[in-house]
């Protein structure tokens, strides 16, 4: 892990009672990835509580204040230099010899109605060998027929509604590559996180949060993500779980308005670049085609 990325968001609710909020917003710790220095700080509302939800995320139990609350977090981590599922591929476990913890990733969520997409799926990936091609061939066909819009997506939408209408935000997009995995039973889990732009030309679009999804083939999971199908460098995971729903950055509990919303997600020199400084995109080791050591 020669790599270092700079990540973080600065967020502001305002409202005009307590409200609970849940916040999911620090990087996973697992092998992937390496927190070398992290920030997180609280508005003036009640201490935060921690703990780990179901799916092993990060997750803060805080009370929103009346007036405005901000949330600021800041990390360095450190990510490997190898781009998505380097040197790794394995067939697909029947669903009977599945463990049992991964079942759940196999069925119809709140935003992956793989149920109604069953008949869809058959008819345009059935003929496809199960496993890595057939994965390959759904994003294939997502990332070509879904078209990406931003600022077009809504919270009610499932993934058989934005087949229907064919565009979406990356969220959208995920959903309906899980859904349509889930309908051959290949365990799929909705991941969202940060993507900086290395190795990749940066597309000049405000940087935000960034989901995608997960495959389970033989005994490890693969990142796929049919948003640009292509392999990326430098993913940093926040979250994975069923859908969107257990990939939230916040759960409000009430009514609060969000006033202010920025996310970073770009590689640095960590002898450079410290937290706490300005976001300064001039500082950036990314945002091109060369991938530069940090």
């Amino acid at each position: 892990m020669n790599l270092t990325v700079r990540v973080g968001c600065r967020i502001a609710y305002e409202t005009s009672v307590p409200t609970p909020v849940l916040f999911v917003l620090r990087p996973r710790l697992d092998g992937q990835q390496l927190v070398r220095a992290e920030t997180f700080s609280f508005g003036a509302g009640l201490p935060p509580y921690e703990f780990t939800d179901a799916h092993g995320n990060i997750t803060y139990r805080v009370m929103l204040m009346p007036g405005r609350n901000e949330v600021l977090h800041d990390a360095l981590v450190a990510v490997s230099p190898l781009p998505d599922n380097h040197g790794l591929w394995d067939a697909p476990v029947p669903v009977d010899q599945l463990p049992t913890t991964l079942l759940r990733y196999t069925l119809p969520s709140r935003y992956c109605d793989s149920d109604k997409l069953l008949d869809f799926a058959w008819q345009h990936f059935g003929h496809i060998n199960n496993g890595l091609d057939r994965v390959q061939a759904i994003c294939d066909w997502v990332h070509n027929n879904i078209e990406y819009r931003f600022l077009s997506g809504r919270p009610d939408l499932s993934a058989s509604e934005v087949v229907g209408r064919r565009y979406g935000v990356c969220r959208d997009i995920a959903h309906v590559a899980i859904a349509l995995c889930r309908a051959f039973n290949l365990p799929v889990r909705y991941v969202t996180g940060h993507l900086p732009d290395i190795g990749y030309v940066d597309p000049d679009t405000p940087m935000d949060f960034h989901a995608y999804c997960e495959v389970y083939l033989g005994r490890n999971w693969y990142t796929f993500d049919a948003r640009y199908n292509v392999p990326r460098i430098g993913r940093v995971k926040v979250a994975h779980g069923l859908d969107a729903v257990d990939g939230a950055f916040a759960t409000i509990y009430g009514e609060a308005r969000l006033a202010y919303f920025e996310v970073w997600a770009y590689q640095v020199d960590p002898q450079q670049v410290s937290l706490g400084d300005p976001i300064d995109l001039s500082k950036r080791l990314d945002g091109t085609t060369t991938v530069r050591s940090s």
